[in-house]
Order: C-alpha cells, then sequence, then structure tokens
C-alpha cells in the first residue's frame, strides 16, 4: 500500500530554540531555526503557511519541559505532530549509519523517520491530567 507522498517536518528541540527541517516529497529539505517561545512557535505556524506545509506531518522527541509547549501549540493549531521517543529515532539513526549531530543533522533524521514510519499523531493530556501531574 503506498501513502500519498506528503511532506514530513522534523523538530529538534532545545532550551533556547528548536531547529526545524522541512521534508518535501521529492526529497529536498529546507532548514530553519526559531526561538522555544510563543513568539517562535507563531512564527513557525508563518513559516509552514510560507512553505505550503501547514499540511506536513511534523515530528518531534520527547524532550520534557523543552518541548511540551511548543506540541500543546501546535496540536491546538490543528497540525498534524507527533512527538517520538528519543530511543526510536536514535536508533533509527544508527540504521542510517548516521554520524553528525548537530541539531541541523537531528531535525533531517527526525524528520526521514517521520516519513518512513508516518507515527501516530499526538493527543495532548487533558488539562486534568496535567493538573494532577503537577501536583
Amino acid at each position: 500500500m503506498m501513502m500519498d507522498p506528503v511532506s514530513c517536518v522534523g523538530i529538534d528541540v532545545a532550551k533556547a530554540k528548536f531547529d526545524v527541517a522541512l521534508l518535501k516529497p521529492h526529497g529536498k529539505y529546507r532548514s530553519k531555526v526559531f526561538p522555544n517561545n510563543s513568539e517562535g512557535f507563531r512564527q513557525f505556524r508563518d513559516w509552514l503557511e510560507k512553505q505550503e506545509a501547514l499540511k506536513a506531518h511534523l515530528c518531534m522527541e520527547t524532550t520534557g519541559a523543552y518541548g511540551r509547549s511548543l506540541a500543546r501549540f501546535l496540536a491546538q493549531q490543528q497540525l498534524l505532530i507527533s512527538v517520538m521517543n528519543p530511543a526510536l529515532i536514535h536508533a533509527f539513526g544508527k540504521t542510517e549509519l548516521s554520524r553528525a549531530k548537530t541539531d541541523k543533522a537531528d531535525a533531517r533524521l527526525i524528520a526521514r523517520y517521520c516519513q518512513m514510519h508516518r507515527p501516530a499523531p499526538w493527543v495532548p493530556p487533558t488539562e486534568a491530567i496535567v493538573t494532577h501531574v503537577r501536583d
């Protein structure tokens, strides 16, 4: 079963910034870096719109507190976002013999993982769960 070609976006999240790699169906990348704050989230969404990639499959690793707000923002924007266990991405990188360890290279690796595996969409936890976890 062949799936329709879709653009995938890998997101590598750090404390102050996040690197994104938009992987087009024809194999070309577009990369950009945004500040990891609400203004950066809006800039990223606007950039996706300019790239005609609002229907892209977005994928990021679970990075604890650093990525939580971004994932929630993207889900609220009705964008398709998957949040993956970093061990899965790391194992996938080993199968590619990927040695580059830069944020830009990591974002591209996450985009390739997303394109190949089409992971399930992330569903934000309900506020009741989030509140209970904080207590």
